[in-house]
C-alpha cells in the first residue's frame, strides 16, 4: 500500500522529494529520493500496455496534438513533444488512443505516430481536428487519405485576429463566432464573404488567412447540428494539455525520455478513466443514423477536395 500511494503522489504531481518526506515522518525512516524514483519504475508495464494496447471498434472521429516538456538528453536539456491522439467511439465516448514522445513535430514524426495508431487497428475515421500544423495534415493525408481535416475554429480564429490591428481584433472575433456558429454552409459563406467585405481594407492580411482557410475550418458543418460543438475545435485536448503541464511542473526537466512516457502516461491513463465515466456525446443510435445519411459521402468528397487542393 505504501510502495503504491508513493507511486500516486508522483503521478499527482509531488516531487520525490517530497514524498520522501512524507514517507519519513509516517515510519520514521528515512526514504532517498533513487528510492522513490525506483517505485516509480513499476509503473512502466502498466502504461506500456495501455499505450500499446489494441484498438478495437470504430472510433469516427480523431483528435490530435502536441505539447512539450523538458527532458535530459546526452548531457543536455532537449524539448520533445508529446504526441497525444483523442478518439471518439461510435459510443460517443472519449478516450485517449495513443501517445508518444518525438524529437520534434514533422511529417514524418507525426507519419510515424497516425501509422502506429492504424497498425493497432484504429478505424471507421470520418473526421480528423487539429491545429493547422504541416506535419499533422501531410501525415494525416498519407495514412488517411480518405479522411477530412477539421481546422480547429478557436486557433483559426487566433490566427485570423492576430494579423487584425489590435483595434479591430475584438470586433472581428465576435464576427467569426457568428459565422462559426451559422446553421447552415450557405449562411456561413455569405457571412465570410460580408466580413471580408467590411475588413478588407483595414486588415488585409487577416483576410487573407480567412479566405485561404475558411473551407477547412468549415469541415464540422458536414455533421448534424448537435455534434458540431464537439469537433469544431480541439479545446478539450488542450484541457488535458494543461493537466499534464500542471502535473509536471514540479518536476521540471525529466531526466530520460523513459521518465517522460511513466509519469504522463500514468496522467494520461488517470484521465482516460476519467473521461470514459464520462456521458457520451452522442448515442449508438445516433452513430447508425449518421452512417446511413448521406453525410459519410459529403465527408469525403471533402477530403478528396482537401487533398486535391494540398497536391497543388
Amino acid at each position: 500500500a505504501l510502495v503504491t500511494t508513493m507511486a500516486e503522489m508522483v503521478v499527482s504531481g509531488v516531487s520525490t522529494r517530497k514524498v520522501a518526506r512524507v514517507v519519513e515522518t509516517l515510519c520514521g525512516t528515512s526514504v532517498p529520493k533513487s528510492a522513490v524514483s525506483d517505485v516509480c519504475k513499476d509503473l512502466d508495464k502498466e502504461v506500456e500496455a495501455f499505450r500499446n494496447r489494441p484498438i478495437e471498434g470504430n472510433y469516427p472521429f480523431l483528435t490530435v496534438d502536441a505539447t512539450y516538456f523538458k527532458v535530459r538528453e546526452n548531457g543536455r536539456v532537449v524539448s520533445k513533444a508529446l504526441m497525444i491522439a483523442y478518439g471518439t467511439g461510435d459510443d460517443g465516448k472519449r478516450e485517449i488512443l495513443g501517445f508518444s514522445a518525438y524529437r520534434n513535430e514533422s511529417r514524418e514524426t507525426w507519419k510515424d505516430f497516425m501509422t502506429g495508431l492504424k497498425k493497432r487497428g484504429l478505424c471507421g475515421l470520418m473526421m480528423i481536428t487539429s491545429d493547422a500544423h504541416d506535419g499533422i495534415i501531410n501525415a494525416a493525408r498519407e495514412v488517411f487519405p480518405d479522411v477530412p481535416w477539421q481546422r480547429c475554429q478557436f486557433h483559426f480564429s487566433k490566427n485570423i485576429a492576430d494579423k487584425a490591428p489590435k483595434k479591430e481584433q475584438a470586433g472581428l472575433r465576435a464576427e467569426l463566432q457568428e459565422m462559426f456558429h451559422c446553421k447552415k454552409i450557405e449562411d456561413a459563406r455569405q457571412k465570410r464573404d460580408q466580413i471580408l467585405a467590411d475588413y478588407q481594407e483595414s486588415a488585409s492580411s487577416a483576410m487573407e488567412c480567412l479566405d485561404e482557410g475558411f473551407e477547412s475550418a468549415m469541415t464540422v458543418m458536414t455533421l448534424p447540428e448537435g455534434m458540431r460543438r464537439f469537433f469544431r475545435t480541439f479545446n478539450h485536448i488542450e484541457r488535458l494539455n494543461w493537466e499534464l503541464k500542471r502535473r509536471s511542473g514540479v518536476i521540471g526537466i525529466f531526466p530520460n525520455e523513459a521518465s517522460l512516457i511513466r509519469l504522463m502516461g500514468s496522467v494520461l491513463m488517470e484521465q482516460n478513466s476519467i473521461s470514459q465515466a464520462r456521458k457520451a456525446i452522442f448515442s449508438k443510435e445516433s452513430y447508425q443514423k449518421l452512417l446511413k445519411s448521406d453525410v459519410r459521402n459529403h465527408l469525403h468528397l471533402i477530403a478528396e477536395e482537401q487533398a486535391a487542393l494540398l497536391a497543388a
